[in-house]
């Protein structure tokens, strides 16, 4: 395994450096290809469709990933140690069960060293004479160190520098850095398709560039066994694609003294229950660390797969019948399938590979075909868009994976692209800002000066404010701020709407279009000339006639007449916000009204309570919540 321990790039470099020094850019990057191309004799093809399934030609504002890669080639230069996961020392109970209360995970020691996976710019930087600082900030260097390193890695391996991309098969794949035969066909592999098909986008700071397809392409894949990769890992009954690289490394579960176990649930799903929801995290941390709190059963969280940022290499540790302990409310959990991505919200790292995108959409597209689980934003949720349990927990839930996550390219992968749907007549809207040019403002990027602004970077997100005015106050959420106010910061999502989430129209005005949003009217900027919205039609709920208000749940638990002997009775207990009559709120489907009871290491005493009440899921806030029948009419949003 090529990633030995957890580096931290938060240290690398002030980020208002890193900005500052990114001014350098050249204007046109399609010649700054070319140029590097013709400079180290690597096809231009090969070159530019290596460099999308990192960086898709992105420059990033002089960001580096969530791997310590720079620039267009993400050229690696990891330079300190973090142990950081986002579960250690953490406030949120991963399992979300206060029938089985997990105490919070201690934070990891740090490992002592650094892969040369990670150190692929000092590689750069002695084949073109650049500096680190160059090579991070200014982009044409950083290609010609791409293009330098792919030339040496063909020489390494006794192939020409040929003009037939083809021939470059076996420098591309060593270009991903694994040290897995799998891993590193699944990189080349998708370059290739890449340059098969050709491509063009106009990169996140306005330059146009262009891959011409190439349709009679041959791999020489024979160059791949001269790398001298570790084969592909016996899979163990691994659920996922074939096309992608995936290997079995089980979570620890293990009986612990004196009546405890760690540290996931046993279960039978689908025919125990039908899993609902596929849930996306960020680890805020790297690979293999956060892969040893899996195998570690005093750990108090667990998840399904972990995702490798450079090469979209997967991990799988749980099976997807059983339950991981990962999204802090125990209903969701019982129900879901969770992904961990190698990467950061915001410290230092702010952007994901095309790699692990790629193999993410994939094994995402898999595992709802064999779960049924729908390609929307309503059952495909971030960490962040799950509820709280409770009207305590509400605060402490995670955030991740944050603002800079492209839903939308993401979906675009999964085959289910996010489209507007009823016309101008739709009571309802989709958020759907341009990714590349909407750079909201945010604050606390840089660790180490946490009220500084981030640089101005790609953002899936919307600002909801109280009035149609730039000026005015972000609207409040009570759950999370009980007595203060919602905050620009990067880590906070109190009054922020997201890609894909569907909201029932509140009203217009102007430029700005105002939502139903935590029992409040919320108005983003929507213009018609770069809208941040879709139509999006569908079903709405609110309160039937002679209700003033009814309650909202952040999980669907049975009544209490539905417990048998011997299971207590959990509790149905409403959240701190408020849906007022008058207030409409799209509506998700139907939520299934089901307890999974299982506090022993016996699957034996493990047992599905089922209910009568009908629950209904709805988009109440930036996170999903539950309303009871009952209590709402469902109408068109016409």
């Amino acid at each position: 395994m090529r990633r030995l321990l957890a580096i931290s790039i938060v240290a690398l470099l002030p980020l208002s450096n890193i900005s500052a020094a990114h001014a350098e850019r050249p204007a046109d990057r399609q010649q700054a290809f070319a140029a590097a191309a013709k400079e180290f004799r690597v096809p231009a093809s090969v070159l530019l469709g290596v460099s999308y399934l990192t960086s898709r030609w992105d420059a990033h504002a002089g960001q580096p990933s969530s791997d310590a890669g720079f620039g267009p080639m993400h050229l690696t230069d990891a330079a300190a140690f973090t142990s950081s996961n986002h579960h250690d020392g953490d406030t949120e109970d991963a399992r979300g069960d206060e029938s089985r209360p997990q105490p919070a995970p201690a934070a990891q020691p740090a490992p002592a060293e650094i892969p040369a996976s990670l150190r692929t710019m000092e590689r750069a930087a002695s084949l073109t004479g650049e500096s680190h600082e160059r090579l991070r900030a200014n982009d044409a260097a950083n290609i010609r160190g791409g293009a330098a390193l792919l030339a040496d890695y063909q020489k390494s391996l006794g192939a020409p520098l040929s003009d037939d991309p083809g021939q470059w098969y076996g420098a591309v794949a060593k270009y991903s850095g694994a040290d897995e035969a799998g891993a590193a066909k699944f990189f080349a592999d998708e370059v290739f398709a890449t340059i098969k098909t050709g491509i063009a986008r106009t990169t996140d700071d306005g330059n146009r560039v262009t891959l011409p397809a190439v349709p009679g392409i041959e791999k020489a894949e024979t160059w791949l066994a001269k790398l001298g990769l570790r084969p592909p890992p016996r899979p163990d009954g691994v659920e996922c694609p074939e096309t992608i690289s995936c290997e079995w490394i089980p979570a620890a579960y293990q009986e612990l003294p004196p009546d405890d176990y760690g540290h996931y649930d046993l279960a039978d799903r689908p025919k125990s229950q039908k899993v609902e929801y596929i849930i996306i995290h960020d680890m805020e941390g790297y690979f293999l660390p956060s892969i040893r709190l899996n195998q570690d059963p005093n750990y108090g969280a667990s998840w399904h797969y972990s995702l490798r940022s450079s090469d979209g290499h997967i991990a799988q540790h749980i099976k997807t019948k059983d339950v991981g302990w990962q999204a802090g409310n125990w209903y969701i959990n019982a129900k879901s399938i969770g992904l961990e991505h190698e990467g950061f919200l915001a410290e230092g790292g702010t952007w994901y590979t095309e790699a692990m995108y790629r193999s993410s959409a994939r094994l995402v597209r898999y595992l709802a075909q064999r779960h049924n689980v729908p390609l929307d934003r309503a059952h495909i949720i971030g960490h962040d868009n799950v509820p709280g349990t409770l009207p305590t927990t509400v605060r402490g839930m995670h955030e991740d994976p944050g603002p800079f996550w492209d839903w939308s390219h993401y979906f675009d992968l999964m085959g289910a692209p996010l489209e507007s749907f009823g016309g101008a007549r739709a009571g309802s809207v989709m958020i759907k800002p341009d990714f590349a040019t909407n750079k909201p403002y945010f604050y606390g990027c840089d660790r180490k000066n946490p009220e500084a602004a981030c640089p101005p970077l790609p953002a899936h997100t919307v600002w909801l404010r109280t009035e149609p005015r730039a000026d005015a106050p972000l609207v409040k959420d009570i759950g999370k701020h009980p007595t203060g106010e919602s905050l620009y910061s990067v880590y906070d999502h109190s009054a922020r709407a997201s890609t894909g989430q569907r909201f029932a129209l509140a009203g217009r005005q102007g430029d700005w279009t105002a939502i139903w949003y935590l029992g409040q009217k919320a108005w983003f900027h929507n213009p018609a000339g770069a809208p941040t919205a879709i139509p999006s039609k569908g079903l709405v709920v609110t309160p039937k006639p002679g209700r003033a208000t009814v309650p909202v749940y952040g999980r669907a638990y049975p009544e209490q007449a539905a417990y048998p002997p011997g299971i207590p009775y959990q509790a149905v207990t409403p959240l701190q916000y408020t849906f007022s009559a008058g207030e409409k709120y799209t509506l998700a489907g139907k939520a299934a009204t089901e307890y999974y009871r299982a506090v022993t290491f016996n699957l034996a005493d493990h047992k599905v309570v089922r209910g009568q009440t009908e629950y209904l899921q709805i988009q109440f806030g930036h996170r999903i919540m539950f309303v009871k029948a009952d209590d709402v009419l469902v109408t068109s949003d016409v």
